[in-house]
């Protein structure tokens, strides 16, 4: 049962099925349509001020700033600087679809690299591995550095268009002519201009961290490895595989939640750390992320305590090592007392606090449970005690793990590792009957409430999409409804607000894929690097585990790779379908908008003039019409999926497994659930 059990969660964890799972974890949070939606409406606002700037002009140039504009070309010309825009606009989206189309192609290579990476891995000597892998890694990395650079370019361009426009409110706003309530409300938007502005800095400041921690995280990796090693007695295998169990999924899941990480989540967060008034230093997203990452360890450890519960007693012979006459419990309060030191470089939050708690009590019942022997009796009333928080403990562990999983985005199925998983396959070493169908049912259980919770997050997603189509399309009704000598410089000013937040919208999504290559690229050049040194410089001494320190860099190696090709996969399927799109309702629209801008203006009031405007319009409104369509299609086929996952998880896995107590089901389920829970989630993130 148990082997059976082990070769069905690795057959529902290969890297094909892992690629998907991330896809339907990560969709909400990556998904192409935030890239698109905004597209045509924003080519729509550009071609509205076209159409405008055909109106009378006059200067916005009665204050200037003392050091003079630093974006807007002719402050003499309301109608040249709204052109400016435009064609800065043109320019910007022309980028995006060129840019976005050689990313697809890049992206498109790094599953061969991997395919080879891993050959080399599983066949390869020693020496070939040291000789060999560098050049798949070279290459990963070289494809990232150049669509790092790709994505930079085209966030750049966006970034010039959100200048030229909040620059040219200020002027309007110093050139007096607003008045009033409409004088107010200018300057606000400007002021959130700028705190969003503040906060993106603030965001890639974070993303930095966050990146730089991978490095420490990785050193720390290998170090918690060897000091186990060193401090574990012989014969205690199982315990081993879980703690470097433990230590590859906490890298994974830090790794899994950085990708997630939109701007949004870390921009709401430096608006957050903005209104603290706390002198003290506060955790911000990251430190939360990064003491999440460690709840696999900490789950493993309460894991291994628990087994020694068979039913309502204490396998009080089990527990006991006779041969080191010590209590193997000795070992979890070592691994408990790791994690906690490992926790105080952070500041104090919720979720620090709950960690050490649960490090705290577990190892105060290893150091009470060490007291006993077997010849020592533990009387009844002890033992059920003990018992009673051993389980609370257990339980605990779940919450947070689960917690962890819905913060982080992290799959609640994973697979062993290759080198771990042959290992143990060799050696015929598992877990005991009871605990590997109780992990797999909690994993289950996680996976299906994962699932369910990132389609309800994907259709909230769908509905602001919508929500933020509607407040833009208004303004344009607005616009259209009005002839070109009734619209006065008030409806004017509101569409380049409109026009500012729109651009700002498609510029937080080439952030968020910029940080995407800035993750690929920092795997290779500083973690996969390191790793393939560790490797090449471990030396072949006498290990306690079969699975030695060569195979562990070796499975290391393979995850880091992994999760840069899995970030570069997803990167793919979101470019692939940008630049199908873009092509089919965006670039005809820019070429429209092209000729419009160059028209002369003796022709503004003509009817080629009239025929261009009505076409860019009716082109603008059939590509957000399509592209809405599309994504209510996508939003089908993703529930689907999710559907289609958990029921396969259930007839493949679930259905192998014996039947449980209610007690224990309900209990799996209420902790999954109390970690899902999403009333509590700001307290968080």
């Amino acid at each position: 049962m148990d082997s059976q059990i082990v070769k069905k969660t690795q057959s529902l964890t290969t890297a094909e099925e892992m690629r998907n799972q991330t896809k339907l974890v990560m969709q909400p949070y990556a998904n192409w349509e935030e890239y698109l939606t905004p597209a045509p409406l924003s080519i729509a606002i550009l071609g509205e001020l076209v159409f405008i700037s055909s109106k009378t002009d006059f200067s916005i140039n009665k204050n200037p700033p003392k050091v003079g504009y630093k974006f807007i070309k002719y402050p003499d010309s309301f109608r040249a600087c709204l052109m400016q825009v435009c064609n800065s606009g043109w320019w910007a989206f022309n980028e995006a679809h060129k840019n976005m189309d050689q990313i697809r192609l890049y992206t498109m290579t790094v599953p061969d690299y991997m395919k080879m990476a891993v050959k080399i891995l599983f066949q390869g000597s020693d020496e070939v591995v040291e000789a060999h892998l560098p050049d798949q890694l070279e290459n990963i990395r070289v494809v990232a550095d150049d669509c790092l650079e790709l994505a930079k370019s085209t966030e750049d361009h966006f970034t010039v268009v959100i200048n030229i426009i909040h620059e040219l409110l200020e002027a309007c706003v110093n050139a007096e002519h607003f008045y009033g309530e409409e004088l107010e409300e200018i300057k606000r938007k400007l002021e959130e201009a700028n705190l969003r502005k503040q906060s993106s800095e603030e965001a890639t400041k974070r993303s930095e961290k966050a990146l730089k921690y991978m490095e420490k995280q990785l050193n720390e990796a290998q170090e918690s490895y060897s000091k186990a090693m060193d401090s574990m007695p012989s014969g205690w295998e199982m315990m081993g595989m879980d703690l470097v169990e433990g230590i590859t999924e906490a890298y994974a899941t830090l790794i899994n939640r950085i990708v997630s990480m939109g701007p949004e989540m870390l921009i709401q967060n430096s608006l957050k750390t903005k209104m603290s008034k706390s002198p003290e230093p506060e955790a911000d997203s990251i430190d939360e992320i990064i003491i999440y990452s460690k709840s696999t360890e900490i789950l493993k450890c309460t894991e291994n305590i628990q087994e020694i519960v068979i039913e309502n007693t204490i396998n009080w012979k089990d527990l006991y090592d006779q041969k080191h006459k010590t209590t193997k419990t000795n070992f979890q309060a070592d691994q408990f007392k790791r994690i906690r030191e490992s926790l105080k470089e952070f500041p104090d939050c919720k979720t620090k606090e709950k960690a050490q708690n649960i490090c705290t009590k577990g190892i105060e019942i290893c150091e009470e449970l060490a007291k006993y022997t077997p010849e020592q009796k533990c009387e009844e009333a002890k033992t059920n005690e003990l018992i009673k928080l051993i389980r609370n403990l257990n339980e605990s562990a779940r919450k947070f793990d689960s917690k962890s999983k819905s913060v982080t985005k992290s799959p609640a199925l994973t697979p062993k590792l290759p080198m771990m998983y042959k290992e143990e396959s060799n050696t015929g070493k598992v877990k005991a009957s009871q605990r590997a169908s109780d992990n797999a049912r909690f994993r289950i259980e996680q996976s299906r409430t994962q699932l369910d919770q990132s389609r309800e997050t994907y259709e909230k997603s769908v509905e602001n999409m919508e929500k933020n189509q509607k407040e833009l399309t208004d303004i344009l009704i607005t616009m259209r409804k009005c002839e070109i000598k009734e619209i006065d410089f008030n409806t004017t000013i509101k569409m380049l607000v409109k026009g500012m937040d729109a651009m700002g919208r498609v510029k937080e999504q080439w952030e968020k894929m910029v940080r995407f290559f800035q993750m690929v690229s920092n795997i290779v050049k500083i973690h996969l690097t390191r790793t393939l040194k560790n490797f090449v410089s471990t030396s072949q001494k006498t290990q306690k585990l079969s699975y030695n320190a060569k195979l562990f860099s070796k499975d290391m190696l393979y995850n880091q790779a992994f999760q840069a090709t899995n970030i570069a996969n997803l990167v793919n399927m979101i470019s692939t379908t940008y630049t199908e799109v873009s092509t089919k309702h965006i670039m005809d629209r820019v070429s429209t908008l092209g000729k419009l801008m160059v028209m002369d203006k003796e022709k503004a009031e003509g009817k080629e003039f009239q025929f261009e405007v009505d076409q860019l319009r009716n082109s603008c409104d059939g590509a957000q019409k399509a592209i809405l369509v599309l994504v209510l299609k996508n939003k089908k086929e993703f529930e689907e999926k999710c559907l289609a996952r958990i029921e396969k998880i259930d007839k493949e896995l679930l259905a192998i497994l014996p039947a449980a107590a209610p007690e224990e089901i309900k209990s799996i389920q209420a902790a999954v659930q109390s970690g899902f829970t999403e009333e509590d989630e700001s307290a968080y993130v």
